[in-house]
């Protein structure tokens, strides 16, 4: 009897001309969290779509529990005892909590065929009071924040009582709070054996939560080490090729006059008397926890969300935001939290992405015009070193950093004088996060305002040079770079009132 509740080996997968997995291997213990590392496009998704049925191997073995599995289908995965809670959430907003999380295997009275409800809503409460989370069960979906719903995928994968449980950026989107309780089940999950496997960007929590760490680079299989026995200089060059020796590689960049002024800014319910500037070439940093206001805030400067009061200037002068084309005219441009949903058109190109807010540079009396079009996409991929096989790829099929460079790009195409930029880092992977900083830098020294909202502290820390911290849509704590700490920002960010500048 192996020793694996799950080996994989020899994997390999192609697609129309691309190879995407090669000899890959993973094995995983009952009661172990393996964490599957590597940058984005090195094949960890593919491999786990593998394991799930989704798609089909064309070479290698999967052994479940001892047992070889000739062929994978979703349904033989389930009866397997597999599980995969994926990045992209499966829900159904109009149906209930309740139904999402027993949809298709739906409790009844024995033969009768009429739905058990009760069964199902007392169910149901246990599984979200496990994970410490205060919903009724009969709460359609659509109504919950995106941290909730990817609570409730969690709660839906362990009601299904799964031996291998995986979790493609599970915290992602959730409160510290969330995540904390998450941990708390994981840690009671492997002590009833269940194996789970562990796909995060967030360095922090792998050394947290793993007992063994597997790292993918270009779809192969580059070594398994013990999280106890590593450190992340080894994981990073086991992931990337290379060293990457300033995890935050901030300029400094002198700074030039006010671009933005924001005076008593207000939002209906959202948004409470917000003021702040941000210089030419300075790059502000935005904390805060979940539901504190921050993109709502974006949002508010980029004509998304109704300004009860206040006044907004650029370069000195007010102007009047009603609609995303009043922004984009007074040089604002908004790289939005999701990429995916609010960034991009993933069916479409990275030439028609890159030219959406650019229609009057690449079109000449209503009609697009294809060599400037071409010549927009084309400069965008070589400033931002968008690694694509040219203009015509749909951006779907591009890994997650470089769809938000195609993000980035287009806005950068606007020539804005401001850039704000909601978790521009989310699900990218550390050699892209590189290269995206690297980028910021770029943009301060050509003297572009950015204002950066993150929910990773180390980010802020380590890329602003003034922090500034919201709590239930006021702001509640300004820093310089050499004041803000973690501590302070979290007091400031859980109500307490701070302003060292």
């Amino acid at each position: 009897m192996s020793a694996f509740l799950l080996e994989m080996k020899g994997i390999s997968k192609s697609f129309p001309g691309v190879k995407v997995l090669s000899d890959v291997q993973l094995n995983l213990k009952g009661g172990e969290l393996v964490a599957l590392m590597g940058e984005n496009g090195a094949g960890k998704s593919t491999l786990m779509k593998i394991l799930g049925g989704i798609y089909e191997r064309d070479a290698g073995t999967i052994v479940v529990k001892g047992e070889v599995q000739e062929k994978m289908t979703p349904d033989i995965a389930a009866s397997r005892g597999i599980a995969i809670i994926h990045q992209e959430l499966n829900l159904i907003p109009h149906l209930t909590v309740m139904e999402n999380i027993f949809l298709g295997r739906e409790y009844t009275y024995g033969k009768s065929g009429f739905v058990n409800w009760g069964r199902m809503r007392k169910e149901t409460k246990r599984w979200l009071d496990q994970l410490a989370i205060s919903l009724d069960p009969d709460t359609p979906v659509g109504e919950l924040s995106v941290g909730q719903q990817q609570m409730i995928e969690i709660a839906k994968a362990l009601s299904m009582q799964a031996d291998i449980l995986v979790l493609d950026e599970p915290t992602a989107a959730l409160t510290n709070r969330e995540i904390d309780a998450l941990f708390e089940v994981i840690a009671s999950l492997k002590e009833k054996g269940v194996g789970m496997i562990y796909i995060s960007h967030r360095m922090e929590e792998i050394f947290q939560v793993s007992d063994r760490i597997t790292v993918l680079r270009d779809g192969q299989y580059v070594g398994t080490v013990e999280t106890a026995h590593t450190d992340m200089d080894e994981l990073v060059k086991m992931m990337v090729g290379r060293e990457i020796t300033d995890r935050f590689p901030k300029a400094d960049v002198k700074w030039g006059e006010e671009r933005l002024r924001v005076e008593h800014l207000s939002v209906k319910g959202k948004l409470s008397d917000i003021s702040f500037t941000v210089k030419s070439g300075e790059i502000v940093g935005v904390a805060g926890l979940m539901g504190a206001g921050r993109t709502e805030m974006a949002k508010a400067l980029f004509g998304l969300e109704k300004v009860r009061e206040g006044q907004i200037y650029v370069d000195g002068k007010p102007i009047r935001v009603t609609k995303p084309i009043d922004a984009i005219s007074a040089g604002i441009a908004l790289v939005t939290e999701d990429r995916k949903e609010e960034g991009l058109v993933l069916s479409l190109s990275v030439r028609e992405n890159i030219s959406l807010p650019n229609l009057e540079k690449v079109s000449s009396l209503g009609v697009m015009q294809p060599g400037k079009e071409q010549a927009l996409a084309d400069d965008a991929i070589s400033r931002l070193f968008i690694k694509t096989a040219g203009g015509e790829q749909i951006v779907g099929s591009l890994s997650g950093g470089n769809q938000q460079k195609v993000v980035i790009g287009k806005w950068l195409a606007t020539r804005p004088k401001i850039l704000i930029l909601d978790e521009p880092t989310r699900g990218v992977d550390i050699g892209a996060k590189k290269e995206i900083y690297d980028i910021m830098n770029r943009l301060a020294q050509e003297g572009v305002a950015i204002l950066m909202i993150s929910s990773e502290l180390p980010e802020v820390l380590g890329m602003s040079d003034r922090v500034l911290v919201m709590h239930e849509g006021r702001i509640t704590g300004e820093f310089t770079r050499e004041e803000a700490t973690q501590e302070l920002i979290m007091y400031a960010a859980t109500g307490g009132t701070s302003h060292a500048v």
